[in-house]
């Protein structure tokens, strides 16, 4: 996933997968999905108007037809600014132990070298002298030396060129506004409305911001999954934090930016990981975001060190891959997305991550527990090439997804907008697949056909395909099979 943006005006990006990962690239190869796997555009409502992104949307439905694909769209939240205002200028130079003032009552443009105004007139109540903020993407750090009704009085610990309107971080944490804020309700509707597959919230502090998400979902009448971007030291400041956020979320992502700034790059390695092991194990969807192929926006090649980062979050498990400036502003946003897509290949060809046994031996429903024994059978089962799942959620495949990623797993559902949410699950193939004027005893073969005609599989192998029962092949996942191709 990444923001790319638009030919005309606003953020837009897109989510396109190796083999089981993701990634995504500026909206103008949206043509060129088919050749490099687009699976997901990101809308990112921080930039546009509501009728640009409507716009996108349908151009984004109509490329992914025209290549017979199934892509989600995903609308990024806003989330709440705690930001500097602006100077007379674009930028001012911060020196090393000049004193520095963050002022509330300092109007947009009136800042300069000695001081700044800020969006969050309650700053001064959530510091105190000793603490460290961190401005822009943590380049500029500032001691804060004391608080006054409106103002906070810092001096330049390392200082630089700061920008006007850059974000404002906690070194540590502690920075709490709302997740959800007004604007962002009208952008949630709006999105509802289009419809999009994902809502993004940004800046989530614990599990209610999500419960009121989705609450909002709801409201508007819809059943988009929520993502929650984990980007707040106080989100991943205890285990159980991060699980009843997880569990409140239907993905993840490890927004590395804002999060490596409040608690540290040193601290970020640990919890990556973390966070990509815990969403795996409560059956959860999880992208790995930011800076992965950085140089990118300006060289045609990326460094070893960025080939090693995308590996490794592919091998940790790591659903999706994302893109941020290198595909917003780079120079070579193709060449980043197809860099991306033959690490992710490279790091699965070569992974240990498609293991059988079960990340959470529990099973609670029947469809888990069908979902569990597939994968297990297509591991260890000779000649087993495809899992075929019949599906109306997409849960069945999801929970597949969790536990291995070799065999591949194609989801059949004759419903595009759940064709559209699998395609973020790592490894699964969406197709779409009506089975009302197949007769029942045709289905299985009808499957095989399908995966035959498309080269997936061929005579003397086996396919493994689960599906509900007479009444409802498509939904509520209770048999197994076990299927010769011939």
């Amino acid at each position: 996933m990444a923001e790319g943006k638009a030919q005309s005006a606003g953020n837009i990006g897109h989510i396109a997968k190796g083999c089981n990962g993701a990634l995504s690239q500026k909206e103008r190869g949206a043509t060129l999905a088919r050749a490099l796997g687009v699976d997901a555009f990101r809308l990112n409502f921080s930039h546009g108007t509501h009728e640009a992104h409507r716009q996108r949307v349908k151009r984004i439905r109509r490329a992914a037809g025209r290549h017979r694909r199934f892509v989600a769209v995903l609308a990024d939240m806003q989330g709440p600014k705690i930001r500097i205002r602006g100077f007379s200028s674009p930028s001012v130079d911060l020196e090393n132990d000049a004193p520095f003032c963050i002022d509330a009552s300092i109007d947009e443009h009136s800042g300069d070298q000695t001081k700044v105004g800020t969006t969050w007139t309650r700053l001064c109540a959530q510091v105190s002298p000793g603490d460290r903020l961190l401005l822009g993407d943590g380049l500029i750090e500032l001691d804060v030396t004391d608080t006054g009704p409106h103002r906070v009085d810092c001096r330049v610990v390392s200082g630089g060129t700061l920008n006007a309107n850059a974000g404002i971080n906690k070194r540590g944490g502690g920075l709490s506004a709302p997740a959800l804020t007004e604007k962002d309700s009208g952008d949630i509707e709006f999105a509802c409305s289009l419809p999009v597959d994902y809502v993004a919230v940004s800046f989530p502090r614990d599990a209610a911001d999500m419960r009121e998400a989705r609450r909002l979902v709801h409201a508007f009448d819809a059943s988009c999954g929520l993502v929650a971007k984990l980007e707040r030291a106080e989100a991943v400041d205890s285990p159980d934090t991060m699980r009843e956020l997880i569990l409140a979320s239907d993905a993840v992502m490890v927004a590395r930016g804002d999060l490596g700034i409040e608690i540290g790059d040193a601290a970020l390695v640990a919890v990556q990981k973390r966070l990509i092991g815990m969403a795996r194990s409560l059956n959860r969807s999880v992208i790995t975001a930011t800076q992965m192929m950085q140089s990118m926006i300006e060289n045609p090649r990326p460094t070893r060190a960025e080939v090693m980062d995308v590996a490794n979050a592919v091998l940790d498990g790591t659903d999706a891959v994302m893109l941020s400036a290198e595909t917003a502003i780079g120079r070579y946003p193709e060449e980043t997305v197809r860099s991306m897509v033959e690490i992710i290949e490279g790091a699965e060809r070569h992974s240990q991550f498609n293991v059988a046994s079960p990340i959470n031996p529990k099973c609670d429903a029947i469809d888990q527990a069908v979902a569990r024994a597939a994968t297990e059978v297509a591991a260890n089962l000779g000649g087993v090439t495809a899992i075929a799942c019949l599906t109306a959620s997409g849960n069945t495949p999801r929970l597949m997804s969790r536990v291995a990623s070799n065999p591949p797993i194609f989801a059949f559902a004759d419903n595009p907008r759940t064709l559209a949410r699998v395609a973020l699950y790592r490894g699964v193939h969406p197709v779409l697949f009506d089975t009302r004027p197949i007769s029942f005893d045709e289905i299985n073969q009808s499957a095989i056909d399908w995966l035959k005609r498309h080269h997936v599989v061929k005579s003397g192998e086996r396919v493994v395909l689960t599906k509900g029962d007479y009444h409802n092949v498509q939904g509520g996942t209770s048999t197994l099979r076990i299927l010769p191709v011939t």
